[in-house]
């Protein structure tokens, strides 16, 4: 049994200590919008937050997140700066088939809570590495720039 702080409240889950967080979020605390791509933190897809820091949690084991503050896209709309990434997400129309968003998303937020006036360069090193199979890197990148103008 382990105790972790998923979305700002503590939830004990049987897992081990070495279970992915994904699976432990995902099967264990039922929070489906993480998701599963290549379980080598190659593509993205399970992008969630580890104290504020984007991580992969396809290879992140558990015992990594206890004690810490474990965040993911269903914590979003609760987010002040979340709120602002899926509005502009949706102005600029960013989603094509979806399944890569969550982790997007995750990543973009990480990235503005961090840095309040990214440039492309830094949009593109702190997305690197989330695959989007549709191509949709320029919404992506725009909806990133809207969402700054407007936490400005």
């Amino acid at each position: 049994m382990v105790t972790l702080n998923i979305n700002g409240q503590d939830q004990q889950l049987d897992a081990p200590d070495d279970m992915p967080i994904l699976w432990a979020v995902r099967d264990l605390a039922q929070l489906s919008g993480t998701k599963f791509g290549c379980g080598m933190a190659q593509c993205g897809a399970c992008t969630v937050h580890l104290d504020g820091q984007a991580i992969r949690s396809c290879v992140t084991p558990v015992s990594a997140a206890v004690g810490k503050k474990l965040t993911t896209i269903e914590h979003m709309s609760e987010d002040k700066i979340g709120q602002v990434v899926q509005a502009a997400w949706s102005e600029i129309d960013v989603v094509q088939c979806g399944y890569c968003q969550s982790g997007q998303i995750m990543a973009a937020t990480a990235l503005l809570a961090n840095n309040k006036k990214p440039s492309d360069a830094d949009i593109d090193a702190a997305m690197s590495g989330n695959i989007c199979r549709c191509g949709t890197y320029p919404r992506i990148r725009a909806a990133i720039h809207a969402a700054a103008e407007k936490l400005a």
